[in-house]
């Protein structure tokens, strides 16, 4: 079995983080600050997205994107926590699967981040934003894990907290199932599955009460 993670909302809880690079550069471009609520209705979306979608004009997306990493980097570690059982479900999972993550934040900081907490080593592949053309809910981020993995969508699953997430493992052909640990609830995931767990771990056992039956 190949299981592959999304990291906000299922992993990890970088929120703080996130809201405060959103503010910073608010404050850095002297643009209205948005709600709190608008900025996370919006996780899991690019960067771009989001700003387009917080009412930054199209021609200054880049310039408050960019603002955002140099911020972000700086304080990513220290504002972000592993959500509960988030450990228990990456050292788990490595006991009978391999595993791989599938995010939309910058690749190159997940790893930071990942190294961080000490699990990016259970991992044999990480797609960030900048890995594809296509982000979630796209299948091209998926497809390239897998790729890069040399496994096939057969016995391929993710775990994520949002519709781009299930969204992304539906276009790929894949399974997945949806964790009420993160940004959409339990009606919002039910459109794209029937498999719901409340976090990571509860979606990992159950990953393996799976792998355990086709025995």
């Amino acid at each position: 079995m190949t299981i592959l993670f999304d990291l906000d909302g299922t992993l990890i809880d970088s929120t703080e983080a996130i809201l405060e690079s959103f503010h910073n550069s608010f404050d850095v471009h002297n643009h209205p600050h948005a709600d709190d609520e608008a900025i996370k209705a919006l996780i899991g979306h690019p960067l771009d997205v989001m700003y387009a979608s917080l009412g930054v004009q199209e021609d200054k997306v880049w310039d408050f994107v960019a603002t955002y990493k140099e911020h972000y980097r700086v304080i990513s570690t220290q504002k972000t926590v592993l959500l509960p059982h988030a450990q228990e479900a990456v050292e788990l999972a490595a006991s009978f699967a391999r595993l791989g993550i599938v995010t939309t934040k910058t690749g190159k900081y997940s790893r930071v981040i990942m190294e961080h907490f000490g699990l990016m080593d259970y991992f044999e592949v990480l797609i960030g934003r900048e890995d594809v053309e296509h982000p979630k809910p796209h299948a091209e981020p998926i497809l390239k894990a897998l790729e890069q993995m040399k496994v096939s969508k057969e016995g391929s699953w993710i775990i994520g907290d949002t519709r781009l997430d299930l969204g992304s493992a539906k276009n790929a052909g894949i399974g997945a199932v949806g964790v009420l640990s993160g940004y959409d609830n339990v009606e919002q995931l039910k459109t794209l599955t029937d498999i719901i767990e409340m976090d990571a771990l509860e979606a990992v056992r159950r990953l393996q009460k799976m792998v355990e039956k086709s025995r």
